[in-house]
């Protein structure tokens, strides 16, 4: 048996009356964290731009953009998809180093409406696309993810999985589907040099190239069988190495959705074991910056090949430099999305911190990860005294959890400029999706019948 027709079975396989209550539970919270970043992300330059070019394709009016726009279930993926990703508050998982949500959800989210879909569907549909992209992304991470993003490529697969489940797809059409899926998977990462926008084109094609894959495979249209393990396939030509037991051990028996981590921080997630630690020292050691010498923060390679960026020219880059991350949290002592912005971009006191800040990769730390994402901060005093403290998982990890009412409390955050009532009601509905019977217009701004179907609202 192919490992597409492996996880062909699962996804078909997996119904919600099964899913454990506290995996529903948490998916609900994946599901409302992903709106509030697509919320917080509709209008930045980046999305208006793809939104202008989804009026201008035009597309039969199926699914609901996070702009306000109806068009096709393939554009409004596109655009949902690239609206998450762009305020770096998007969720992420460790080991796959994927943020399954700006993929899954845009793809399930668009056809679910289109199809008039029932919130348990969504769910479920949710609870695969997570489990199959996390695998993938598992198998061939960490060496994949120095050319490739793992939210565009390993995401697809997801992508295609939740769509492929909210069709009705047969297991035969499913392993089409993660076929198409992975001769699509694209997205390399030196956009990272320039600060691209193609950051948020890639959860955009990863949704729609989903969902495009999922809606083939329900028309007959063939693709390799053998698309991850085959001898020109995902895992030899996009890794140097790859484990393979990984999209298999354990599967159907846990949901790894559960591993799922939430940010915090409004930056790269490679930054946070540092910005957790020295705004925790700081705290806890009140010191004024003249009388710091040096800042070392020893982390592992690939946050350095990601965020070794002293000099940011942009306050996108400076969410993808540590320096900068590092400095910001010592000076502000949070790094949330209003802390970055061009005042801070330029600041004289946060630029004279960057210049105190050495990095570096800790062996041990290194060793630990992708399975630990770690850091240690110290903080050189001119007294000769040295300040140290150190992490393996950033908050928002599975083993330093945020609660559900931090994630309610970060959604209204980033909904601020909303009137109240609005988020309000938008919370009500996600963590009542299982009540509803028709999932229409996500973005519908009125709770009732029309156009939302309920079966009994408020009763668990």
């Amino acid at each position: 048996m192919t490992h597409s027709q492996t996880l062909a079975g699962f996804i078909s396989e997996t119904k919600y009356e099964n899913i454990p209550d506290e995996v529903i539970e948490f998916t609900k919270l994946c599901i409302l964290d992903w709106l509030g970043t697509a919320l917080a992300g509709k209008d930045k330059a980046p999305i208006q731009m793809i939104n202008q070019f989804v009026e201008e394709t035009g597309g039969n009016p199926q699914s609901t953009t996070i702009t306000g726009i109806k068009t096709s279930a393939v554009n409004a993926a596109l655009l949902n998809g690239a609206a998450s990703h762009i305020v770096e508050l998007d969720d992420v998982h460790k080991g796959s180093i994927l943020h399954a949500g700006t993929v899954v959800i845009p793809a399930a989210l668009s056809i679910a409406e289109a199809k008039k879909c029932s919130g348990k569907e969504l769910i479920e549909a949710v609870v695969v696309g997570y489990e199959i992209c996390f695998r993938i992304g598992e198998a061939v991470s960490p060496s994949h993810y120095y050319y490739w993003h793992n939210t565009a490529t390993c995401g697809t697969f997801g992508a295609a999985a939740a769509a492929a489940k909210l069709l009705g797809l047969n297991e035969a059409q499913i392993a089409s589907a993660l076929g198409s899926a992975g001769t699509q998977a694209a997205g390399l990462w030196e956009f990272i040099e320039d600060g691209a926008m193609s950051k948020q084109l890639h959860p955009a094609k990863a949704a729609s190239n989903g969902l495009i894959s999922a809606l083939l495979a329900e028309k007959g249209f063939t693709s390799a069988s053998k698309i991850l393990e085959g001898k020109r396939g995902f895992f030899k030509a996009m890794s140097d190495e790859y484990d393979e037991s990984k999209i298999t051990q354990e599967l159907g028996k846990s949901y790894k959705i559960i591993e799922n981590s939430f940010k915090i921080h409004a930056s790269c997630r490679h930054t946070h074991p540092a910005i957790d630690m020295i705004i925790a020292l700081v705290k806890e050691n009140p010191i004024q910056l003249s009388q710091v010498s040096k800042i070392n923060v020893k982390t592992y390679q690939v946050a350095l090949d990601i965020t070794d960026n002293s000099d940011p020219q942009s306050v996108y880059a400076a969410k993808f430099s540590l320096q900068f991350c590092v400095a910001l949290g010592l000076i502000n002592e949070s790094a949330s999305l209003y802390d970055y912005n061009e005042d801070t971009l330029w600041d004289e006191t946060i630029r004279k911190t960057m210049s105190l800040i050495a990095v570096s990769v800790d062996p041990e730390v290194n060793r630990a990860y992708p399975e630990k994402w770690g850091a240690v901060v110290e903080i050189e005093l001119t007294n000769g005294k040295i300040l140290s403290k150190q992490t393996n998982y950033p908050k928002g990890d599975p083993e330093n959890a945020v609660t559900s009412q931090d994630l309610i409390a970060k959604f209204e955050q980033l909904t601020s400029e909303f009137d109240v009532n609005e988020t309000k009601m938008y919370i009500e509905r996600i963590m009542n999706l299982e009540t509803f019977h028709v999932v229409s217009d996500f973005f519908e701004k009125q709770m009732g019948d029309e156009p939302w179907g309920q079966e009994k609202l408020h009763q668990h």
